[in-house]
């Protein structure tokens, strides 16, 4: 489906404006080459005055031809004519109409140059370009400068100057609207418009879309920092509405735009609901999972309890072959009791049981599944980080040592950014490398991100390698890698330690939904359909 963006919507509207398209035309308007004759005579006997310069290369008349071509001719001071020169405008205009240069309708000029050294003069409040904004000014950080006394007239603002950016983002523009005393630097030009042929407003309109749609980039100066040459817009040619009309223009757009920026409140939302809307699905899809409704049970297969009772037995053998360390407390049995309560308890290696204690699950899981503490179905290894202060861990590193940042979720990963030396390896290490196929998952700073060790490796003290006590063709570790970044999430690290980040005791003690083990395949084969079918839309 094809969307128009608020951005675009608006320029076509600006476009229709100054195409005359926006509001109907009426023949008892004065047309705009009366109103441009009258201003050029005005401004012929301002210039004999000496109270404003005659514009570069003399006055500007764009004319349509017998032929249907524009021309434009050069009228210099005295009255006599160049030769005319064909001329492209960008789109035809109504009758009543006229293509004018900026210059014939409006003073445009720069501000005032920054100068550093001590001089003479006040200090006075002025614009940078940081201070004008898209049809607003920000005076939050207003700086003053010296004016000399003879500068004042020259370059104070007055309401109705149209203040355009000549660096920065060039093109920026708003009307200033103050009766406060503002000054302004030569990094922004001023658009004085002459009110009985030029509409400030429309002049905003017109300058906004020639800046928005881009068509005259190509003027602009500059590599890194682009910028607007007061020769450019000087010459920029505005399609002049009688001055009734381009009263009309202002008025129906000023009715519009609202609109528009309700639209575009709207199409920002949306796409915020896009941009979230793949994170927000595969948490779902994790949550329907482990919460036993993504994929329907089936009777038939072995309850999680007695998956439950071999891995026990197999963690008794490890434990005994000081393979892995006894859980302190003694052994979590969770079971639900006959008044509808979770209970847990704690079994010690005489198989002596501890009083009950009732606890919280965070939802009912189906009939057939268990709650168990991540603990007692795995052993956790944490990493380390080798000093980096002792240049032996780090040169010659041949042995692959995994960072979160390495880690792609619910991947398998292969290549880390560092490797470390024998002499890390031997001194920091005594445990040795995970081995490939092991899980891995992050519980600092960016909690429960997991992935799988496609070779030998090891890793920092920010990731911890997960490993089943007793696994069946990798059953549960593929189930864990899906189900623990939304356990992870959701359990009760928040108060671990300063800031969010789980702790080994914490991670030991996350609640651990586990379904029978054929339905840990059907999940882990439908979440894979899903998520797989979520990454390509």
């Amino acid at each position: 489906m094809w969307i128009v963006k608020a951005r675009d919507l608006r320029n076509s509207i600006l476009q229709m404006a100054v195409q005359g398209k926006l509001v109907p035309q009426d023949p008892a308007d004065e047309p705009a080459s009366v109103l441009v004759e009258r201003i050029r005579k005005e401004r012929a006997q301002l210039i004999k005055e000496k109270k404003i310069r005659a514009p570069r290369g003399g006055e500007s008349i764009i004319y349509r031809d017998s032929d249907g071509s524009h021309y434009e001719k050069r009228v210099d001071a005295r009255g006599r004519e160049g030769e005319p020169q064909r001329i492209e405008v960008p789109f035809e205009i109504p009758e009543g109409w006229a293509w004018v240069r900026l210059t014939t309708v409006a003073e445009v000029q720069l501000g005032k140059m920054l100068n550093k050294q001590k001089n003479q003069g006040s200090p006075k409040p002025y614009l940078g370009n940081i201070n004008v904004q898209w049809n607003r000014f920000d005076l939050a950080d207003v700086k003053t400068m010296l004016f000399r006394d003879e500068e004042l007239d020259k370059f104070r603002l007055i309401p109705g100057d149209l203040m355009i950016c000549e660096g920065g983002v060039p093109g920026r523009c708003a009307i200033w609207d103050s009766a406060e005393e503002m000054y302004y630097q030569k990094a922004i030009h001023r658009v004085r418009c002459n009110p009985s042929v030029l509409a400030v407003e429309y002049c905003h309109l017109v300058i906004s879309l020639i800046v928005n749609s881009h068509a005259l980039d190509h003027e602009f100066t500059g590599t890194t920092i682009k910028h607007l040459p007061a020769r450019a817009l000087e010459q920029w040619k505005i399609p002049l509405p009688p001055v009734r009309e381009q009263q009309r223009i202002v008025r129906t757009f000023n009715q519009i735009d609202p609109l528009v920026d309700a639209y575009g409140a709207l199409e920002d939302a949306r796409e915020r609901l896009d941009a979230e809307l793949p994170s927000r699905l595969r948490k779902s899809v994790l949550q329907m999972a482990v919460q036993g409704k993504l994929v329907p049970q089936d009777p038939s297969d072995e309850p999680a309890s007695a998956l439950l009772g071999r891995i026990r037995a197999e963690r008794a053998k490890l434990i005994k072959e000081k393979k892995l360390k006894a859980p302190r407390g003694g052994e979590s049995v969770i079971f639900r009791a006959s008044d509808g309560g979770h209970y847990e308890k704690r079994v010690d290696a005489r198989g002596r049981e501890g009083e009950p204690q009732r606890i919280e699950v965070p939802f009912e899981i189906p009939e057939g599944w268990a709650w168990c503490r991540l603990s007692t179905i795995v052993g956790l290894r944490i990493g380390k980080t080798p000093s980096r202060h002792d240049e032996r861990y780090w040169n010659n590193g041949i042995h692959p040592w995994f960072s979160i940042a390495d880690m792609d979720d619910t991947k398998t990963i292969y290549e880390p950014k560092e490797r470390i030396s024998d002499e890390a390896m031997s001194e920091r290490f005594k445990a040795g490398m995970s081995p490939a196929g092991t899980l891995i998952m992050s519980f600092k700073l960016t909690i429960g991100k997991t992935s799988i060790l496609g070779i030998d490796a090891v890793h920092n003290e920010a990731i911890v390698s997960v490993i089943p006590c007793y696994d069946v063709q990798h059953t549960l570790r593929n189930y864990l890698l899906r189900a623990l970044p939304f356990a992870a999430q959701n359990g009760d690290y928040k108060g671990a330690i300063k800031g969010n980040t789980l702790n080994s005791k914490s991670m030991s003690m996350l609640l651990i939904p586990l379904p029978p083990l054929e339905e840990q395949r059907r999940i882990c084969s439908c979440i894979d359909m899903l998520l797989g079918y979520i990454t390509n839309q």
